[in-house]
Protein backbone atom coordinates (compact mmCIF):
# COMPACT_ATOMS: atom_id res chain seq x y z
CA UNK A 1 0.00 0.00 0.00
CA UNK A 2 1.41 3.40 -0.98
CA UNK A 3 0.81 6.74 0.74
CA UNK A 4 -2.09 7.96 -1.49
CA UNK A 5 -3.90 4.66 -0.95
CA UNK A 6 -3.24 4.84 2.79
CA UNK A 7 -4.52 8.41 2.96
CA UNK A 8 -7.70 7.45 1.11
CA UNK A 9 -8.19 4.48 3.44
CA UNK A 10 -7.72 6.71 6.50
CA UNK A 11 -10.30 9.11 5.11
CA UNK A 12 -12.74 6.20 4.62
CA UNK A 13 -12.18 5.06 8.21
CA UNK A 14 -12.80 8.55 9.59
CA UNK A 15 -15.96 8.90 7.51
CA UNK A 16 -17.22 5.49 8.66
CA UNK A 17 -16.62 6.31 12.34
CA UNK A 18 -18.21 9.75 11.88
CA UNK A 19 -21.43 8.02 10.86
CA UNK A 20 -21.69 6.58 14.38
CA UNK A 21 -19.85 9.09 16.57
CA UNK A 22 -20.63 12.80 16.82
CA UNK A 23 -17.08 14.12 17.16
CA UNK A 24 -14.66 16.58 15.60
CA UNK A 25 -12.61 15.23 12.70
CA UNK A 26 -9.37 16.31 14.39
CA UNK A 27 -10.20 14.11 17.38
CA UNK A 28 -10.84 11.08 15.16
CA UNK A 29 -7.62 11.73 13.25
CA UNK A 30 -5.70 11.86 16.54
CA UNK A 31 -7.08 8.45 17.53
CA UNK A 32 -6.23 7.13 14.07
CA UNK A 33 -2.73 8.55 14.44
CA UNK A 34 -2.23 6.30 17.44
CA UNK A 35 -3.44 3.30 15.47
CA UNK A 36 -1.14 4.01 12.51
CA UNK A 37 1.83 4.65 14.79
CA UNK A 38 1.36 1.22 16.40
CA UNK A 39 0.57 2.76 19.76
CA UNK A 40 -2.19 2.91 22.34
CA UNK A 41 -4.66 5.71 22.95
CA UNK A 42 -5.82 7.28 26.23
CA UNK A 43 -9.17 9.09 26.18
CA UNK A 44 -9.90 11.34 29.14
CA UNK A 45 -13.32 12.96 29.29
CA UNK A 46 -16.49 13.21 31.32
CA UNK A 47 -19.09 10.41 31.04
CA UNK A 48 -21.54 10.42 28.17
CA UNK A 49 -19.37 11.96 25.47
CA UNK A 50 -18.98 8.81 23.35
CA UNK A 51 -15.64 7.30 24.39
CA UNK A 52 -16.89 3.70 24.36
CA UNK A 53 -18.75 4.20 21.08
CA UNK A 54 -15.58 5.65 19.53
CA UNK A 55 -13.51 2.60 20.43
CA UNK A 56 -16.17 0.18 19.20
CA UNK A 57 -16.62 2.12 15.95
CA UNK A 58 -12.87 2.20 15.24
CA UNK A 59 -12.76 -1.59 15.62
CA UNK A 60 -15.80 -2.00 13.37
CA UNK A 61 -14.43 0.28 10.64
CA UNK A 62 -11.12 -1.60 10.65
CA UNK A 63 -12.85 -4.98 10.72
CA UNK A 64 -11.04 -6.02 13.91
CA UNK A 65 -12.17 -8.04 16.92
CA UNK A 66 -13.25 -5.93 19.88
CA UNK A 67 -13.29 -6.52 23.62
CA UNK A 68 -14.36 -4.26 26.48
CA UNK A 69 -12.96 -4.52 30.00
CA UNK A 70 -14.79 -2.56 32.69
CA UNK A 71 -12.17 -1.69 35.30
CA UNK A 72 -13.39 -1.84 38.91
CA UNK A 73 -11.63 -1.82 42.31
CA UNK A 74 -12.10 -5.60 42.68
CA UNK A 75 -10.79 -6.49 39.21
CA UNK A 76 -7.90 -8.99 39.32
CA UNK A 77 -5.03 -9.36 36.82
CA UNK A 78 -6.34 -12.80 35.85
CA UNK A 79 -9.66 -11.19 34.91
CA UNK A 80 -7.73 -9.42 32.15
CA UNK A 81 -5.10 -11.90 31.00
CA UNK A 82 -6.99 -15.14 31.56
CA UNK A 83 -6.01 -18.11 33.69
CA UNK A 84 -5.33 -21.84 33.66
CA UNK A 85 -8.48 -23.87 34.35
CA UNK A 86 -8.46 -27.57 35.21
CA UNK A 87 -10.18 -29.72 32.60
CA UNK A 88 -11.49 -32.89 34.25
CA UNK A 89 -11.94 -34.67 30.93
CA UNK A 90 -8.36 -34.06 29.88
CA UNK A 91 -6.96 -34.36 33.38
CA UNK A 92 -4.84 -31.25 32.86
CA UNK A 93 -4.90 -27.48 33.15
CA UNK A 94 -5.94 -25.56 30.03
CA UNK A 95 -5.38 -21.87 29.43
CA UNK A 96 -8.57 -19.85 29.05
CA UNK A 97 -7.77 -16.51 27.36
CA UNK A 98 -9.08 -13.36 29.00
CA UNK A 99 -10.67 -10.35 27.30
CA UNK A 100 -7.22 -8.93 26.51
CA UNK A 101 -7.09 -11.37 23.58
CA UNK A 102 -8.66 -9.11 20.95
CA UNK A 103 -7.37 -6.76 18.29
CA UNK A 104 -8.92 -3.68 19.89
CA UNK A 105 -9.30 -3.66 23.67
CA UNK A 106 -11.29 -0.96 25.41
CA UNK A 107 -9.96 -0.51 28.96
CA UNK A 108 -12.94 1.41 30.30
CA UNK A 109 -12.30 3.66 33.32
CA UNK A 110 -8.80 2.27 33.67
CA UNK A 111 -8.08 4.41 36.73
CA UNK A 112 -10.72 2.57 38.79
CA UNK A 113 -8.60 -0.58 39.10
CA UNK A 114 -5.78 -0.91 41.68
CA UNK A 115 -2.17 -0.55 40.51
CA UNK A 116 -1.54 -4.32 40.46
CA UNK A 117 -4.34 -4.82 37.97
CA UNK A 118 -3.31 -1.79 35.93
CA UNK A 119 0.18 -3.29 35.74
CA UNK A 120 -1.27 -6.41 34.10
CA UNK A 121 -1.68 -4.28 30.99
CA UNK A 122 1.96 -3.16 30.89
CA UNK A 123 3.40 -6.32 29.35
CA UNK A 124 0.47 -6.59 26.95
CA UNK A 125 0.80 -2.97 25.81
CA UNK A 126 4.58 -3.02 25.60
CA UNK A 127 5.30 -6.50 24.28
CA UNK A 128 2.09 -7.72 22.66
CA UNK A 129 2.02 -10.75 24.94
CA UNK A 130 0.95 -11.88 28.40
CA UNK A 131 2.58 -14.32 30.80
CA UNK A 132 0.41 -16.58 32.95
CA UNK A 133 2.00 -19.07 35.37
CA UNK A 134 5.34 -18.67 33.63
CA UNK A 135 3.97 -19.37 30.14
CA UNK A 136 3.95 -16.59 27.53
CA UNK A 137 0.97 -16.20 25.21
CA UNK A 138 1.08 -13.97 22.14
CA UNK A 139 -1.75 -11.51 21.64
CA UNK A 140 -3.53 -11.06 18.28
CA UNK A 141 -1.85 -8.92 15.66
CA UNK A 142 -2.69 -6.08 15.31
CA UNK A 143 -3.29 -5.26 18.96
CA UNK A 144 -3.89 -1.90 20.57
CA UNK A 145 -5.58 -0.56 23.67
CA UNK A 146 -7.98 2.37 23.86
CA UNK A 147 -8.26 3.29 27.53
CA UNK A 148 -10.68 5.78 29.08
CA UNK A 149 -10.72 7.64 32.34
CA UNK A 150 -12.98 10.18 33.99
CA UNK A 151 -11.07 13.34 35.04
CA UNK A 152 -13.85 14.68 37.25
CA UNK A 153 -14.86 11.90 39.64
CA UNK A 154 -11.72 10.86 41.55
CA UNK A 155 -13.32 9.03 44.49
CA UNK A 156 -12.34 5.37 44.47
CA UNK A 157 -9.81 5.80 41.66
CA UNK A 158 -6.11 5.10 41.36
CA UNK A 159 -3.97 7.59 39.46
CA UNK A 160 -2.13 6.02 36.53
CA UNK A 161 1.61 5.84 37.31
CA UNK A 162 4.02 7.62 34.99
CA UNK A 163 5.34 4.32 33.60
CA UNK A 164 1.88 3.32 32.42
CA UNK A 165 0.94 6.75 31.04
CA UNK A 166 4.13 6.60 29.00
CA UNK A 167 2.80 3.48 27.24
CA UNK A 168 0.10 5.51 25.52
CA UNK A 169 1.32 7.22 22.39
CA UNK A 170 -1.41 9.89 22.53
CA UNK A 171 -3.87 11.27 25.04
CA UNK A 172 -6.88 13.20 23.83
CA UNK A 173 -10.52 13.97 24.62
CA UNK A 174 -13.75 14.36 22.68
CA UNK A 175 -15.11 17.38 24.49
CA UNK A 176 -18.75 18.38 24.28
CA UNK A 177 -20.24 18.36 20.78
CA UNK A 178 -21.47 21.59 19.27
CA UNK A 179 -25.12 22.57 19.34
CA UNK A 180 -25.79 20.95 15.97
CA UNK A 181 -24.07 17.78 17.14
CA UNK A 182 -26.20 17.53 20.28
CA UNK A 183 -29.31 18.18 18.22
CA UNK A 184 -28.29 15.31 15.95
CA UNK A 185 -28.03 13.04 18.98
CA UNK A 186 -31.60 13.92 19.95
CA UNK A 187 -32.81 13.24 16.40
CA UNK A 188 -31.19 9.82 16.52
CA UNK A 189 -33.05 9.04 19.75
CA UNK A 190 -36.37 10.39 18.51
CA UNK A 191 -37.28 7.15 16.73
CA UNK A 192 -36.41 4.21 18.97
CA UNK A 193 -37.50 1.72 16.30
CA UNK A 194 -34.85 2.95 13.89
CA UNK A 195 -31.48 1.34 14.21
CA UNK A 196 -28.79 3.65 15.60
CA UNK A 197 -26.04 4.59 13.12
CA UNK A 198 -23.02 2.31 13.25
CA UNK A 199 -19.60 2.25 11.63
CA UNK A 200 -19.35 0.02 8.58
CA UNK A 201 -16.26 -2.02 7.81
CA UNK A 202 -14.06 -0.34 5.21
CA UNK A 203 -10.76 -2.21 5.62
CA UNK A 204 -9.82 -5.88 5.18
CA UNK A 205 -7.54 -7.79 7.55
CA UNK A 206 -4.63 -7.56 5.14
CA UNK A 207 -5.14 -3.83 4.62
CA UNK A 208 -4.90 -3.08 8.35
CA UNK A 209 -1.39 -4.54 8.57
CA UNK A 210 -0.37 -2.83 5.33
CA UNK A 211 -1.84 0.48 6.52
CA UNK A 212 0.18 0.42 9.74
CA UNK A 213 3.37 -0.23 7.77
CA UNK A 214 3.07 2.85 5.56
CA UNK A 215 4.42 5.39 8.12
CA UNK A 216 7.70 3.46 8.19
CA UNK A 217 8.38 4.78 4.66
CA UNK A 218 7.71 8.44 5.45
CA UNK A 219 10.82 10.63 5.11
CA UNK A 220 11.76 12.90 8.00
CA UNK A 221 14.35 15.60 7.27
CA UNK A 222 17.46 15.70 9.47
CA UNK A 223 16.57 19.21 10.68
CA UNK A 224 13.09 18.04 11.55
CA UNK A 225 14.53 15.17 13.57
CA UNK A 226 16.63 17.68 15.48
CA UNK A 227 13.48 19.76 16.03
CA UNK A 228 11.66 16.77 17.56
CA UNK A 229 14.55 16.12 19.93
CA UNK A 230 14.79 19.80 20.89
CA UNK A 231 11.08 19.91 21.72
CA UNK A 232 11.38 16.95 24.06
CA UNK A 233 14.48 18.31 25.77
CA UNK A 234 12.87 21.75 26.18
CA UNK A 235 10.13 20.26 28.36
CA UNK A 236 12.79 19.18 30.87
CA UNK A 237 14.10 22.73 31.20
CA UNK A 238 10.75 24.31 32.13
CA UNK A 239 10.71 25.40 35.78
CA UNK A 240 7.15 24.13 36.20
CA UNK A 241 8.10 20.59 35.14
CA UNK A 242 9.54 18.09 37.60
CA UNK A 243 10.00 15.29 35.04
CA UNK A 244 9.98 16.14 31.34
CA UNK A 245 9.37 14.02 28.27
CA UNK A 246 11.38 10.79 28.24
CA UNK A 247 13.45 9.50 25.31
CA UNK A 248 10.57 7.12 24.60
CA UNK A 249 8.24 10.12 24.39
CA UNK A 250 10.52 11.75 21.82
CA UNK A 251 10.44 8.57 19.75
CA UNK A 252 6.64 8.51 19.99
CA UNK A 253 6.44 12.08 18.66
CA UNK A 254 8.59 11.02 15.71
CA UNK A 255 6.24 8.10 15.03
CA UNK A 256 3.10 10.20 15.45
CA UNK A 257 4.43 12.88 13.07
CA UNK A 258 5.01 10.25 10.39
CA UNK A 259 1.51 8.86 10.91
CA UNK A 260 -0.05 12.32 10.55
CA UNK A 261 1.90 12.83 7.34
CA UNK A 262 0.29 9.67 5.95
CA UNK A 263 -3.18 10.86 6.94
CA UNK A 264 -2.42 14.10 5.06
CA UNK A 265 -1.36 12.10 1.99
CA UNK A 266 2.37 12.89 2.09
CA UNK A 267 5.39 10.58 2.07
CA UNK A 268 7.41 13.19 3.96
CA UNK A 269 6.85 14.94 7.28
CA UNK A 270 6.76 18.71 7.79
CA UNK A 271 6.95 20.85 10.96
CA UNK A 272 3.16 21.16 11.03
CA UNK A 273 2.91 17.38 11.50
CA UNK A 274 5.16 17.61 14.54
CA UNK A 275 3.39 20.64 16.00
CA UNK A 276 -0.02 19.03 15.50
CA UNK A 277 1.04 15.79 17.19
CA UNK A 278 3.09 17.25 20.05
CA UNK A 279 0.24 18.25 22.44
CA UNK A 280 -1.41 14.81 22.43
CA UNK A 281 1.95 13.01 22.63
CA UNK A 282 3.58 15.15 25.34
CA UNK A 283 0.77 16.28 27.65
CA UNK A 284 0.39 13.05 29.67
CA UNK A 285 4.13 12.51 29.93
CA UNK A 286 4.85 15.70 31.87
CA UNK A 287 5.11 15.49 35.65
CA UNK A 288 4.56 18.98 37.03
CA UNK A 289 6.11 20.29 40.23
CA UNK A 290 3.92 20.39 43.33
CA UNK A 291 3.87 24.18 43.14
CA UNK A 292 2.69 24.10 39.53
CA UNK A 293 -0.07 21.64 40.39
CA UNK A 294 -1.26 23.82 43.27
CA UNK A 295 -1.37 26.82 40.93
CA UNK A 296 -3.46 24.81 38.47
CA UNK A 297 -0.94 24.76 35.63
CA UNK A 298 -2.18 22.76 32.66
CA UNK A 299 0.43 20.52 30.96
CA UNK A 300 -1.00 21.67 27.62
CA UNK A 301 0.05 25.22 28.45
CA UNK A 302 3.60 24.00 29.01
CA UNK A 303 3.58 22.18 25.67
CA UNK A 304 2.20 25.24 23.86
CA UNK A 305 4.94 27.45 25.30
CA UNK A 306 7.60 24.91 24.33
CA UNK A 307 6.26 24.90 20.76
CA UNK A 308 6.41 28.69 20.73
CA UNK A 309 9.96 28.87 22.11
CA UNK A 310 11.76 26.24 20.03
CA UNK A 311 12.66 27.57 16.55
CA UNK A 312 10.95 25.79 13.66
CA UNK A 313 13.46 24.54 11.08
CA UNK A 314 13.07 25.18 7.34
CA UNK A 315 12.48 21.88 5.57
CA UNK A 316 11.22 23.06 2.17
CA UNK A 317 13.61 20.63 0.49
CA UNK A 318 11.24 17.80 1.36
CA UNK A 319 8.87 18.94 -1.38
CA UNK A 320 11.63 19.53 -3.87
CA UNK A 321 12.87 15.96 -3.48
CA UNK A 322 9.53 14.48 -4.53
Amino acid sequence: MDVPQAAATCDDVVEAVSAAVVAERDFLETVLTGVLARGHVLLEDVPGTGKTLTARSIAAALGLSFSRIQFTPDLLPADITGSNVYDERQGAFEFQPGPIFANVVLADEINRAPPKTQAALLEAMGEGQVTVDGVTHDLPNPFFVIATQNPVEQEGTFRLPEAQRDRFIVKTELGYPGREGERELIDRRADRTRRSPSASRVVTDEQVSALRSVPEHVRVDEKLRDYIVDLGRATREDARVDVGVSPRGIQRLFEAARARAVIRGRDYAVPDDVKAAAPSVFRHRLVLTSDARVRGVDPLDVVDEVLDSVPVPPVASARQND
